[in-house]
């Protein structure tokens, strides 16, 4: 199975992501960090180092899936072109596939959890500002694939457990 979570930065996307994986005994493939990665290694920023991420994310997904192994992709996937990569990549290993979309009902609680990200770090100095993440947020419109939204007001416990019915089909 292809898992893939999908969200704005800042949401509680990977932590979900993470404790999902845990629950299922997958691997977890983070696109933010290999981009981070391709930065560290000399690759300019003015290089397509977000597509290239996604690529090579979409590569080990591939080896992975082709192993038998249930993979949990965690990234924005605000664009249709992202999503339409997994669609492609489920469909080539004959896998199901389940979008997981991961949001934040309170603005205020959003932001602070952007901020705190940018405090401590979490993927080097690729943490977007709040206004970069509000521009995004216009890649979802318009998207209808059937998909679990959950909201992280909730507790984690709570969020991880819905998406493991989900994507187990209970």
């Amino acid at each position: 199975m292809l898992i893939v979570m999908c969200g704005l930065q800042g949401t509680g996307k990977s932590t979900i992501a993470g404790q999902l994986a845990r629950e299922l005994s997958a691997p977890v493939l983070p696109v933010d960090p290999v981009e981070v990665a391709l930065w560290a290694a000399g690759i300019d920023r003015d290089q397509p180092t977000g597509l290239a991420a996604f690529v090579v994310v979409g590569a080990l997904a591939g080896t992975m899936l082709r192993l038998g192994q249930t993979v949990v992709v965690d990234a924005v996937n605000d664009a249709e072109v992202a999503r339409q990569q997994w669609r492609d990549l489920a469909a080539r290993h004959e896998v199901l596939l389940r979008f997981v979309e991961v949001v934040c009902s309170d603005p205020d609680l959003h932001r602070q959890r952007l901020d705190d990200r940018r405090d401590v770090g979490i993927a080097g100095d690729a943490e977007p500002t709040w206004e970069s993440v509000e521009a995004r947020r216009e890649g979802f419109e318009g998207w209808d694939d059937e998909r679990l939204v959950l909201d992280s007001v909730a507790p984690i416990s709570d969020n991880v457990l819905r998406a493991l019915a989900y994507v187990r089909g209970s």
